[in-house]
């Protein structure tokens, strides 16, 4: 699957970027080292003084694709949320039954990403490390508002939109399916977090696909117990 997917073009919405950075080796190289280097020190300690010097280059030339590290996080996000999606359809498609979509949806929600040679300027693992980490500062701001206004969350909103609609094709009167969704993500996204820096607050054990079977058990769970019907769809 990863590798069609990385013949794919992810469209990100063009007011995050001043200057598209694929048009050029420079924004390629810029991505690429904004990834690494966030992946490496963090968000907060990442500047674009610190960037220009890792890819060496000036930070003026960065300046020209992005008017901020934020909107440069913002684009990262976007990106993912992007991809994510286009793996989600590719994941669902010709799959009959609903429960099977959306049991295969959580999996790839709660999974770590593992292929390393996706794309030729993106390390999706590092980025997949960056969006568990600090996506949540992309929105978790005063300009949110102003923000989703511009688009700049669509992409993660039509990714869980495409999973609340497989939880309405099970059950059509479940009244919070974006809300169930969105909270298995960053819920996920927490306990990957957990298992590797706080894990008394988690209970992943070693060898087992913890977070997928517990997320998979608590959405059908909820559905079966909104609707208290069998999951025969």
């Amino acid at each position: 699957m990863d590798r069609f997917l990385s013949k794919v073009e992810i469209k990100v919405n063009e007011k995050l970027y001043l200057k598209h950075p694929d048009s050029s080796e420079l924004g390629k190289k810029i991505i690429a080292g904004a990834i690494e280097l966030i992946d490496k020190i963090g968000f907060d300690a990442f500047t674009f003084r610190k960037l220009a010097a890792h890819i060496e280059s000036t930070e003026a030339s960065i300046y020209r694709y992005y008017e901020s590290k934020h909107k440069l996080l913002l684009y990262l996000t976007s990106w993912y949320w992007g991809w994510m999606e286009y793996r989600l359809v590719f994941s669902t498609t010709n799959i009959h039954s609903a429960k099977e979509r959306l049991e295969r949806s959580i999996n790839l929600i709660t999974e770590q990403v593992t292929d390393e040679n996706s794309y030729t300027h993106i390390d999706v693992v590092k980025l997949n490390r960056i969006v568990i980490s600090e996506s949540s500062k992309a929105y978790l701001i005063k300009e949110v508002d102003i923000e989703n206004k511009e688009g700049a969350y669509t992409d993660y909103k039509q990714f869980v939109a495409r999973i609340s609609d497989i939880i309405l094709e099970i059950n059509p009167k479940y009244k919070y399916p974006h809300m169930l969704i969105s909270t298995v993500i960053e819920g996920a996204h927490h306990q990957h977090y957990f298992a590797e820096h706080l894990p008394r607050l988690t209970d992943v054990i070693k060898g087992e696909d913890s977070i997928s079977i517990f997320y998979t058990d608590m959405v059908l769970k909820t559905i079966m117990d909104s609707r208290k019907v069998k999951l025969s769809v």
